[in-house]
């Protein structure tokens, strides 16, 4: 079974900053993609960076040159760097991964969410 398991959310001015990490375990061969998504109250969830088994990443509009996505292969971990945070950024986010199990079935898998909040 396989589990995503996010931290590192929290209240922060605006401004300021907060790295996400998402560590994933169980019986896992390879990941594809994992990204970050966020969904705000009344909104859609959007994507929020998305980063390749090869390192190549993509990131929504509204926070490229803020936020970076960055993945330790050997940790299983993706973290999201968050900087110059804005009101608008608050939403709980989401871990996501794309990847193939020990018994080579791939599917995607999601995190239980951390709330990340900016306000002064």
């Amino acid at each position: 079974q396989v589990q995503l398991v996010e931290s590192g959310g929290g209240l922060v001015q605006p401004g300021g900053s907060l790295r996400l990490s998402c560590a994933a375990s169980g019986s896992i061969s390879w990941f594809n993609n994992m990204g970050w998504h966020r969904q705000a109250p009344g909104k859609q969830r959007e994507l929020v960076a998305r980063i390749t088994s090869s390192g190549s990443t993509n990131y929504a509009d509204s926070v490229k040159g803020r936020f970076t996505i960055s993945r330790d292969n050997a940790k299983n971990t993706v973290y999201l760097q968050m900087n110059s945070l804005k009101p608008e950024d608050t939403a709980v986010y989401y871990c996501n991964a794309d990847l193939y199990t020990s018994t080579w079935s791939r599917g995607q898998y999601w995190g239980q969410g951390t709330q990340v909040t900016v306000s002064s």
